[in-house]
């Protein structure tokens, strides 16, 4: 070895000595001097169980004027525990921590720092950064502030049965979604969730070791994973927060007025299909559901529950009878008052008859022999190929969960009974949400469309989806279309409230419905028991929503026309005046 190559070796040897002598002097300031205050952090750390923080994308609401606002979202805030071990005074403790933890008594502070054998106590959850930061400041012995996140819901009950819920998924310990859009669009607003975070300090003194998950989008700690599938984003729903809130009102106002045992309603856009409104109550508050005893609150029934809806089925069977040519509308017949099919018989609602009349009275004064009358003459055959043209026999395609299968058996090569029946909507049952879509196709020029409640999705890698769902059609003709609005603007100008909510300057089409509610445990139906709807759209001609309402056996009244016509004329209202819709007449 000559001397360049013994230099160079004692410099590298000397170097390392250094590097030694450095780490063992650093592992006995941090292992002695300071090991108590490091292992009080490792401690404190560990005392509160591994959870994840989780992330997840944003839902929004969009304005009349495609302001976004959160509908859905993650927030952030701090965890405040206790760990009783570690709690010298828990009198003094209490003092100086009830500045900022206003909820928690001296009592129950008390029984919670005083457990002997207890290592870790949930104080305070969501606690906002600068109260726990104060707290963290007070370095009080034993008491510990961690973040944590949770889903939010800025609007409460608003929409909750359309957002939905999360859970966490037994199986894999994630968060996913449970109900409404949040499981709907599980696959876009997913993010694989993080483990719990862990330093240096943790798995030197207590032994223990982890992975840690960098931040994704929200910088909250959790990966920017998808979900179940597809890529992540944001969504952004259809629903105008204004009009939801309206809609709400509308219903609660009606409900403490007839005491229903369930109530609800929709505003769509019956061209595109975008649901601008969806509620029903009772509802629930995702933010806390600590007050709902059955699972079954977080259903939504405008989708998932099936009803007969009655007479708002009259304007779908004159539209087919015209549409076919098995009536015009300068038709008349001879109303009955009764008439006995496949030995069963069936009336008007009073029993009157009317004598030969023309077809409009059919709608206007809601004759159920008038309508089983022109079914019939349509013939059965035609008469399901046409309601299966309207999307009656199907479901929707609502991107909503559950959604449920109408129950149309009867139009299968049905007998004559059951063809009139259906032609006043008893014996066959549809979804409130699929009975707006059918409906439709008299507001749109006869097409149907695909109910939604998303717009667009927003990805995290900054493309925009915009919606893009079915429609179908026409199904109907146009000169069949105009001749039904015809007959439904009449029946508003004239018949509906004796023509007390005719607009001056806006032509609007309605229809009523009662029918009678099925007896699940005797057979047949309740004689006391009724289900109320109620559809329109306007301006008539050129619609810019339709409104379907509905609610189940209200007390005190017999007819929709009663209960329901109110609710909508006040809805109609609104919609005109916050979209400033121009007038038609």
């Amino acid at each position: 070895m000559n001397s360049k190559q013994r230099l160079r070796a004692r410099i590298i040897l000397i170097a390392v000595g250094i590097a030694a002598a450095v780490l063992v002097v650093t592992l006995y300031s941090v292992q002695i001097i300071h090991g108590r205050s490091y292992a009080a952090k490792a401690a404190a750390q560990y005392a509160k169980p591994a959870t994840a923080l989780f992330d997840r994308g944003t839902i929004y609401f969009s304005g009349k004027d495609d302001v976004e606002t959160a509908a859905a979202t993650v927030a952030t805030g701090y965890l405040v525990y206790l760990n009783p071990k570690q709690i010298t005074d828990p009198s003094s403790t209490y003092d100086a921590l009830s500045h900022y933890l206003t909820s928690i008594d001296h009592t129950t502070f008390i029984a919670r720092a005083t457990k002997p054998d207890d290592s870790y106590e949930e104080l305070v959850h969501r606690l906002d950064d600068a109260s726990a930061h104060s707290i963290q400041a007070l370095a009080l012995p034993g008491v510990y502030a961690a973040p944590e996140t949770w889903r939010s819901y800025p609007g409460a009950t608003l929409a909750s049965h359309e957002l939905g819920l999360i859970g966490e998924n037994a199986s894999s310990s994630s968060v996913v979604g449970k109900y409404g859009l949040e499981r709907s669009y599980d696959g876009t607003l997913g993010r694989a969730g993080a483990g719990p975070s862990v330093n240096v300090f943790a798995e030197l003194f207590s032994g223990l070791t982890s992975s840690w998950t960098g931040g994704g989008k929200g910088g909250n700690g959790a990966s920017a994973g998808n979900g179940a599938s597809g890529h992540p984003g944001d969504i952004v729903t259809t629903i105008e927060p204004t009009v939801e809130g309206y809609l709400a009102k509308i219903l609660a106002e009606t409900q403490s007025s007839w005491h229903p045992d369930e109530i609800g309603g929709v505003v769509m856009d019956p061209t595109t299909g975008e649901i601008v409104a969806m509620a029903s109550l009772p509802t629930y508050d995702p933010n806390d559901t600590s007050a709902v005893k059955d699972a079954s609150a977080f259903s939504n029934s405008l989708v998932e529950h099936v009803y007969e809806m009655g007479s708002i089925m009259k304007p779908l069977t004159m539209s087919t009878a015209l549409d076919s040519g098995a009536e015009t509308p300068d038709s008349t017949y001879d109303d009955t008052g009764c008439m006995t099919l496949n030995t069963k018989k069936i009336c008007n609602y009073d029993g009157k008859a009317r004598g030969v009349i023309p077809m409009q009275q059919i709608l206007s004064q809601s004759l159920n022999v008038g309508a089983a009358t022109i079914a019939l003459k349509t013939g059965s055959s035609t008469f399901e190929r046409y309601f299966d043209s309207f999307g009656i026999a199907g479901k929707t395609g609502v991107d909503l969960p559950n959604e449920a299968t109408p129950l149309t058996s009867n139009l299968k090569g049905g007998t004559d009974i059951d063809v009139a029946t259906a032609s006043y909507g008893q014996g066959i049952a549809v979804s409130p949400v699929g009975m707006a879509r059918a409906l439709s196709v008299i507001a749109n020029g006869g097409y149907v469309v695909t109910p939604h409640l998303v717009k667009e999705i927003d990805y995290d890698d900054g493309t925009v989806k915009k919606a893009n769902f079915p429609k179908t059609g026409p199904v109907l003709k146009p000169q069949t279309v105009r001749e039904v609005k015809d007959m439904l603007v009449k029946v508003v100008d004239i018949s509906l409230a004796n023509g007390t909510i005719k607009k001056p300057h806006y032509t609007m089409a309605a229809k009523t419905g009662t029918a009678e509610i099925a007896d699940p445990v005797n057979g047949g139906y309740y004689p006391d028991r009724y289900l109320h709807s109620f559809f329109g759209f306007f301006p008539a001609y050129s619609p810019r929503f339709i409104v379907f309402l509905y609610q189940v056996y209200p007390k005190g009244a017999q007819y929709a026309s009663e209960t329901l016509t109110k609710p909508y004329n006040d809805l109609a209202t609104f919609l005109i005046n916050y979209y400033n819709i121009q007038p038609d007449r």
